[in-house]
């Protein structure tokens, strides 16, 4: 497996901009460009994009086969990826995820963020339609921030063990997790919506063969839309 990193040449934004596509269903498409792939082809390559200081993104690969610079606009950083892992390894980690919890209504399958899915389950109880119904004076009421945590952390912990780790808790039992950018996405010509957030915190490795899979295959849904790719730091 290879680690790459692909950012827009020093001096060469401009013509880096010309090719560059934006949407999240472009994004994907626009990197297999560097793939070398016949038509066809499984997709065999995880993303995410990075966001700096200049306008154009980078993005991180984690690949079967090397990138290749599709023209002098771009540069492809790439290295052998083949982390060494130990159970009982502490890591960093940070992943942009698509929380989603699948349930069924009138027998057909639905799925629904996990955001999404805790507010019509605490509208429900109350008997309410929207959230803008359920008066902020309400003490019950949880702040989007707290909910966004809650939910979240809850989906990624439910998923750890069979991924191969498990979160970092704090000596009171919280976990050393936060979820930033919550966002929701509109993609492709059919306007598929998905959700977006950002995790970032400490893992314990409890299963090396396990973790090293979700490293190179991926956690969650949306991996066309760069979600699912986990990025490590040794501590």
């Amino acid at each position: 497996m290879y680690f790459s990193l692909i950012t827009p040449k020093n001096g060469l934004e401009r013509e880096a901009a010309i090719q560059w596509s934006k949407g999240p269903y472009e994004q994907h498409q626009w990197l297999w460009q560097f793939m070398d792939a016949a038509p066809g082809t499984t997709r065999d390559f995880l993303f995410r994009r990075r966001d700096g200081e200049k306008k154009l993104p980078g993005f991180y690969l984690v690949s079967a086969r090397k990138p290749e610079p599709i023209s002098s606009a771009w540069d492809v950083k790439m290295m052998d990826y083949d982390p060494k892992l130990q159970a009982g390894q502490q890591l960093e980690f940070a992943l942009r995820a698509n929380p989603i919890v699948s349930h069924k209504i009138d027998g057909k399958a639905h799925r629904d963020d996990v955001i999404m899915h805790e507010k019509k389950k605490l509208l429900t109880e109350r008997g309410l339609q929207r959230w803008s119904d359920w008066p902020n004076s309400d003490p019950e009421k949880p702040l989007l921030y707290d909910l966004v945590q809650s939910t979240c952390v809850h989906w990624l912990e439910k998923r750890a063990e069979g991924n191969g780790f498990k979160l970092v808790s704090t000596h009171d039992g919280s976990k050393t997790i936060r979820v930033d950018g919550y966002t929701q996405h509109m993609a492709g010509k059919k306007e598929i919506s998905f959700t977006t957030v950002d995790f970032t915190g400490e893992l314990v490795v409890t299963n090396p063969e396990l973790f090293k899979k979700t490293l190179f295959n991926g956690m969650g849904k949306a991996k066309a839309f760069g979600c699912g790719l986990m990025l490590i730091k040794r501590i």
